[in-house]
């Protein structure tokens, strides 16, 4: 009995003895275990780190083979000019897209062109571009007669070679409207890179056309100077081209047009239609043409008597008090807009006409490059020039008693300008006018003694104030995503002369009634000279001089 408590005293002893021997040897590798494991979690981290910070490469480290991983580009929507200039800092194609109206269904279209696709045909006044080149289509453009066109005053020169754009100046425009012309004239590059030929023009930024075909008839006289200018008239071979106001006028803070538009837009929704005021309302400079002051002597009688207001425009006033009461925006609120020209064609055109008033169009003398593709009584009602009074309260009248019919009009006008004249549509007329042009070149375009290149950069980073806001808000900072609308072919002298007699048919409508007593004259004299024009343009016009 003691012998067996004896033995199993000494087997428990035993296996005490044991596990004091294996907890006794096990602190040791515990302790190596957790040393190394933190050791090597050291070096991993380590590693981790040095390669983030592009010191270290951890697959030569695990000694498996380099494999080189490419990193997508992030999509670039900030551009800075050198030297801390950032004239187009925040500023995105893209961004442009998205100040379009959102459609009613919700979606946004934020592709390069909302308006048409690559396959779409161009606008029907891109068919005058073949008109307005015409007198040079047989015989072609020699440096001869472009220096010429520099004889009749033109402001600056602009070359473009091999995708670069330099220019020479001359005399100094009203204002910057050289600056901002030249300035489209580089968006359009940038628009549509690597797809402008090679060009030499000359630009005149003056208001009044200079070119006059009766100069230029016949045997003894050479054939006209190409120059380009903002507008032109039925007398005239100047060649039209969107003006500076599209990238902005700073000096009376119009901001570019893509924003000006998005911003009517908006103000066309503050008033309904039917709610606004039932005057036609004109707004501008008083002194300028004899036009304005006739329609002057309109108000000073009571022949306009509640059926017209309008509002005189100091500048100079505006420009001192912020341009507060100025904003285009806040200007549709009347159910008829009156567009009057000014010392020739008026800049103030589409942003009357993007209102959706119904424009009240004294029949003009000058024509701008949209203007051609619009129709009396679908997007505008005309009036006389040498019976405004009249012909402004029977508008009025006939309007405020027809309201729907009043109301399409200004709707379908609006319509005209948003979708027809946008951003897209102004660089592809510039687009197809320059090619067209370039066709008719017969030398070789080269940079003049003088001559600077121009770039986004040079002209951006002087730039202060408005001038420097504006060209940011206009800037195109990535190119078309289509290519440009297919341009139309040009006028037969039959389609030619069927587009004017409709729009002579347009004139005549309510039997003249709407133009008084001398109406019919009016209309045939429209006809007359239209026709006249035209045939100073075709190849017959060529025919004379030979």
């Amino acid at each position: 009995m003691l012998q067996r408590k004896s033995m199993k005293s000494n087997s428990n002893d035993t296996r005490t003895n044991r596990h004091a021997s294996l907890k006794t040897t096990s602190y040791p590798g515990k302790r190596i275990a957790k040393a190394t494991l933190f050791f090597f979690s050291c070096l991993f981290i380590s590693a981790g780190l040095l390669d983030l910070l592009g010191c270290f490469d951890s697959t030569t480290f695990a000694g498996l083979k380099q494999v080189t991983t490419i990193r997508k580009q992030p999509i670039t929507t900030h551009y800075k000019f050198p030297h801390q200039c950032d004239v187009v800092q925040n500023q995105t194609r893209q961004e442009e897209r998205q100040q379009l109206p959102t459609p009613e269904d919700g979606t946004n279209n934020n592709k390069a062109r909302s308006s048409h696709s690559s396959s779409s045909t161009c606008p029907s006044y891109f068919r005058w571009i073949h008109e307005d080149l015409r007198p040079w289509r047989e015989t072609g453009i020699t440096r001869g007669m472009l220096e010429k066109a520099r004889n009749n005053k033109a402001h600056f020169r602009v070359i473009i070679l091999d995708g670069k754009v330099y220019v020479k100046r001359y005399r100094k425009s009203i204002d910057t409207r050289d600056v901002f012309t030249l300035w489209g004239i580089l968006q359009l590059l940038r628009w549509y890179p690597g797809r402008l030929p090679d060009l030499e023009l000359m630009f005149d930024a003056n208001d009044r056309p200079t070119v006059r075909s009766n100069d230029y008839k016949g045997q003894q006289h050479p054939a006209p100077p190409p120059i380009f200018r903002y507008c032109s008239d039925d007398a005239s071979l100047d060649i039209v081209f969107p003006d500076w106001s599209f990238w902005g006028w700073a000096e009376v803070n119009i901001k570019p047009w893509a924003k000006s538009m998005v911003a009517i837009q908006e103000g066309n929704k503050m008033t309904p239609w039917k709610d606004r005021v039932a005057y036609a309302y004109w707004r501008g400079k008083m002194w300028l043409p004899l036009e304005r002051s006739s329609y002057m002597q309109c108000l000073s009688t009571t022949r306009l008597e509640h059926s017209s207001l309008h509002q005189c425009l100091d500048w100079v006033k505006e420009s001192r008090e912020g341009f507060k009461n100025s904003n285009l925006e806040n200007q549709c609120t009347h159910r008829y807009k009156i567009y009057i020209e000014g010392w020739a064609w008026s800049v103030s055109e589409k942003y009357i006409m993007a209102c959706d008033s119904m424009t009240l169009y004294v029949r003009p003398k000058y024509y701008d490059f949209f203007i051609r593709g619009m129709m009396p009584l679908q997007h505008y009602w005309p009036i006389r020039d040498n019976s405004k009074c009249t012909s402004l309260k029977h508008a009025v009248h006939w309007g405020n008693t027809h309201l729907d019919q009043a109301r399409k009009i200004g709707e379908e006008g609006s319509r005209y300008i948003r979708e027809e004249v946008n951003m897209e549509h102004v660089y592809d007329y510039m687009f197809h006018l320059l090619n067209e042009y370039a066709k008719l070149l017969k030398f070789k375009p080269e940079i003049p003694w003088g001559a600077i290149e121009i770039t986004p950069d040079s002209m951006g980073c002087p730039a202060t104030g408005r001038w420097r806001d504006f060209m940011e808000e206009s800037m195109v900072t990535s190119p078309s995503e289509v290519s440009p609308c297919e341009m139309p072919l040009p006028y037969s002298p039959v389609e030619l002369r069927e587009v004017l007699e409709r729009k002579a048919n347009k004139l005549t409508f309510n039997n003249g009634k709407s133009f008084g007593l001398d109406g019919r004259w009016w209309i045939m004299n429209f006809l007359l000279r239209n026709l006249f024009r035209s045939f100073h343009r075709s190849r017959s016009w060529f025919l004379l001089r030979s």
